[in-house]
């Protein structure tokens, strides 16, 4: 079983923000698959969706608990299904990455993204999957980060911010088949954006 985890805070006022596209990949993939979230575990942390991806059990999660305790569902979840931190993928915002940028990587540090902090706290693991889905960094220097990744997507942003969910989806596709196949895509990935 796999747990892929879609970063981002509850709410309508979020829902198109820079810091919600792990939503966005999560609620596309459980729309695909025609999955329904459900809200789950004790105080009703999170939505959780179970269904299959490629022949594969996997779990979608979407923490309510706004994205600085994020971990706190993830661990409840990785607990009741016995889900280890190499089985766990999380798919979140990255101002280290130029806008439309979509790259993956296993284990490493947290790059300041307070979902990511949470999810090492609570797993007391790093060694779980990233998607990294580029946002840039604030286009004006005076403005600051967490500003900038709790601003909606502009009108003209959308076909970019669609293209990069459906390549986060494939590499979701590429998690469900094993850590080998993440990582051939993870490798074709980063040699696709060298020869560019």
């Amino acid at each position: 079983m796999r747990l892929i985890i879609g970063l981002g805070n509850p709410g309508q006022q979020y829902a198109s923000t820079r810091h919600n596209l792990g939503f966005m990949v999560a609620d596309k993939l459980a729309s695909d698959l025609k999955a329904d979230f459900k809200l789950w575990g004790p105080g009703k942390i999170c939505d959780l969706a179970q269904t299959s991806l490629g022949g594969e059990k996997i779990l979608l999660l979407k923490p309510l608990t706004f994205m600085n305790l994020s971990g706190q569902a993830a661990v409840a979840v990785a607990s009741f299904f016995k889900v280890l931190p190499d089985e766990i993928v999380a798919v979140h915002d990255e101002v280290d990455l130029p806008f439309g940028d979509v790259r993956l990587k296993i284990g490493g540090g947290e790059g300041g993204h307070n979902g990511l902090k949470s999810l090492t706290k609570s797993l007391s693991s790093a060694q779980y999957a990233r998607i990294r889905m580029g946002v840039g960094r604030p286009p004006h220097p005076g403005m600051e980060t967490a500003d900038f990744v709790l601003a909606p997507f502009g009108n003209a942003d959308w076909p970019t911010v669609d293209d990069m969910v459906e390549r986060a989806i494939q590499g979701i596709t590429a998690f469900a088949k094993g850590n080998d196949a993440f990582t051939r895509e993870m490798n074709r990935l980063n040699q696709k954006k060298k020869d560019t």
